[in-house]
């Protein structure tokens, strides 16, 4: 009886790492890693142009989309663009946007979390602070699921 419940159970094991997701190599994450900094480095180019729209294409479209900043959680891409058009409705609050100190970590081949800094340069002032993003590979493509923002001041 114990010989059948241990080979049971070595056999759930075994089928169990099979089915898991391969490990990705060093390089592997190292390419996955540059297509995530190219999709925040595109987001400062659209911001940049004033582009909203352009900016939010590199956040999953799903209701499920969570950003939270200020002290308050937004749920939903549409409501996550509407919250970005409401605050930043001119040019002048837009500013210009700079993100660095990209710290990016591949957890899994559709997984990862990016670390960084976020600086505007606006007439009036220059707000700044730092950001968390989880990120899932959707049909493809690298999306922000979650993002949270905060602000040094």
């Amino acid at each position: 009886m114990v010989r059948s419940i241990l080979a049971g159970a070595v056999f759930l094991f075994v089928a169990a790492c099979a089915t898991s997701p391969a490990a990705l190599t060093d390089k592997e994450k190292a390419s996955e890693a540059a297509a995530i900094t190219a999709l925040l480095e595109a987001q400062d180019v659209a911001w940049n142009k004033g582009d909203i729209d352009g900016f939010m294409q590199g956040y999953w479209q799903s209701p499920e989309l969570r950003f939270a900043s200020g002290g308050t959680v937004t749920r939903g891409y549409d409501q996550t663009v509407a919250r970005y058009k409401t605050t930043y409705s001119t040019p002048g609050l837009m500013g210009t946007l700079e993100t660095g100190d990209h710290e990016i970590i591949v957890l899994s081949p559709d997984a990862a979390i990016a670390h960084g800094h976020w600086q505007l340069t606006r007439a009036v002032d220059a707000p700044s602070g730092l950001y968390t993003l989880v990120l899932r590979k959707i049909d493809g493509n690298w999306r922000i699921v979650s993002d949270t923002t905060t602000s040094a001041e």
